[in-house]
């Protein structure tokens, strides 16, 4: 991981990812890879931290413009929502793409095959 990357990462940014104790903090195994894959297209230079944080700031702002009241927050939602839209504008997939696989992967007994 890129300096800029954890400096921004450990930051206290209100789209800084959540964490406790120094430790980032994951709900389900998905919000993980989710993370791991846009860290690792940044820093192959798919695109720059810059950009991720700018959309999602902006998935943050739809979600808080949009959100029915008492609705829960899951920061991770946005997260993916920016990968999404970033790859998208890059070039690297479709959101439509991402959408099936996502919905291909949920399908799966436990989030994966035992063949």
């Amino acid at each position: 991981m890129s300096s800029e990357t954890a400096a921004w990462i450990d930051s206290d940014a209100a789209e800084a990812p959540p964490s406790a104790n120094g430790e980032l903090l994951f709900e389900a195994p998905w919000e993980a890879r989710a993370f791991g894959m846009a860290v690792t297209l940044a820093d192959n230079g798919r695109f720059t931290w810059d950009e991720f944080r700018a959309e999602l700031i902006a998935a943050i702002a739809g979600w808080e413009a949009t959100a029915a009241p008492g609705a829960e927050y899951r920061y991770y939602d946005c997260w993916l929502a920016a990968l999404s839209r970033v790859a998208e504008r890059k070039g690297l997939a479709s959101v439509e793409a991402l959408a099936a696989r996502a919905t291909e992967l949920a399908a799966r007994p436990h989030g994966h095959d035992h063949r």
